[in-house]
């Protein structure tokens, strides 16, 4: 009996805690969510705002069968992958660098956090000054070097790469932080052993640091991607979408089909298809891990 009311107890503060929590989680969250929903299920307009009468999932269909949607989504996708992996690559090899140096670490680490503590839209503007195709620092430097000047936001063929690059520069100081720190936690005696045995510096990085590194690693790859699946700020500010449909992401197509064209359910019917493929994404990630381990 004692044990229960101990648990009992344990159970009572346990929720006294959370509770706090999860109500500002519900209305913070939940209840927009909420909202979207309904507007996404129904007729309202910015021309006839609302929601009765309920259309069901007309607004889905409508919305995916616009090849432009098609075409946001194939481009998100691609956006996401380039970005994810080129922060990763170079994080775990700035995370790598850093745990091996002793001397000046919080030095380097406080100059890795200046791009992160920047918000996207400052980042986006500073950048689209850098790469002003006459007066930017970027062409004038390459035509200091010989190289023709690039018209690196209003070419079609390398705005998204342009763009892809400046996220890969401001998010990649999250993952080596993440990274480096889940290096440091890592224990020392596998890797004693490894040198025993003759283990290679490449041996010890492929066999010993990535398996262990791995639940880290799933952790910061998951929350780039889903970082990566609703950019908006940097599509606004950088090419608003353009040249013509050729780095307009999901987020901006729904931003687009909603307040654009004055239809506020497909924007947001277009905005839930994004959040269910992140969801889905989410879920097989964790799902391949786990079978993995």
């Amino acid at each position: 009996m004692r044990v229960l009311a101990f648990a009992d107890r344990d159970w009572r503060t346990g929720w006294a805690f959370a509770l706090p929590g999860l109500i500002t989680l519900v209305v913070v969250m939940g209840f927009p969510l909420v909202y979207a929903l309904l507007i996404s299920l129904s007729s309202l307009t910015l021309l006839k705002p609302m929601l009765q009468p309920s259309v069901g999932l007309r607004n889905f269909a409508t919305v995916m069968a616009d090849p432009l949607f098609w075409g946001a989504v194939w481009l998100t996708i691609k956006y996401s992958v380039v970005t994810v992996v080129g922060e990763f690559v170079i994080g775990l090899a700035v995370a790598m660098m850093l745990n091996r140096t002793v001397t000046m670490k919080p030095v380097y680490f406080a100059i890795l956090t200046i791009p992160m503590a920047m918000s996207p839209v400052s980042v986006a503007l500073i950048w689209r000054m850098l790469l002003q195709p006459n007066l930017g620092i970027a062409n004038q430097l390459m035509e200091a070097l010989g190289l023709p000047r690039l018209d690196w936001l209003g070419s079609a063929d390398l705005a998204l790469w342009t763009m892809a690059g400046i996220d890969i520069w401001q998010q990649t100081s999250f993952v080596v932080l993440i990274l480096a720190a889940g290096l440091a936690a890592l224990p020392r005696d596998p890797y004693e052993a490894a040198e025993v045995d003759g283990a290679s510096q490449f041996q010890q990085f492929w066999y010993i640091t990535l398996p262990m590194l791995r639940p880290v690693a799933a952790i910061a790859v998951i929350i780039q991607l889903i970082n990566e699946f609703r950019t908006y700020d940097l599509v606004y500010v950088l090419t608003k979408g353009g040249p013509g449909t050729s780095t307009e992401m999901l987020s901006f197509f729904a931003y687009r089909r909603a307040f654009l064209g004055l239809h506020l359910n497909e924007g947001a019917a277009a905005a839930f298809v994004l959040l269910l493929i992140v969801l889905g994404l989410t879920i097989a990630f964790f799902a391949t891990l786990e079978r993995r381990r």
